[in-house]
């Protein structure tokens, strides 16, 4: 199993979803609304320290454990419909499951997700 972590362009969000709908397999995402910095910011900032960062950019993070057959698949549409062509288009982080349980019926395992 494979845990799939999108950070994307809030717009995206729409069109990234109705995409993930079209994946066979898809039992489902998670989605928070987040703000970070990436590398750009980081360069820039200030060498003293800082009490409080503000310059946080708005992303929405998209979380998705699916089989490992399909995380390729997954990770294609995101990459591909998330896709502005600007700086800051986000990222898409992948690890590896070991284990999941379903709470309500105590599956194990891939049958758990």
């Amino acid at each position: 199993m494979k845990e799939i972590k999108a950070y994307i362009k809030p717009h995206k969000l729409s069109k990234v979803t109705l995409a993930l709908h079209e994946v066979d397999g898809l039992t489902g995402m998670s989605v928070v609304n987040v703000r970070g910095f990436g590398r750009g910011k980081a360069k820039n900032a200030p060498t003293r320290v800082v009490e409080e960062l503000v310059d946080y950019i708005p992303h929405v993070k998209i979380e998705i454990v699916c089989l490992d057959e399909i995380a390729d698949e997954i990770i294609s549409v995101i990459q591909k419909t998330a896709f502005t062509g600007l700086k800051g288009d986000g990222k898409i982080y992948i690890s590896e499951i070991i284990d999941a349980v379903r709470i309500q019926t105590g599956e194990r395992g891939e049958s758990a997700v």
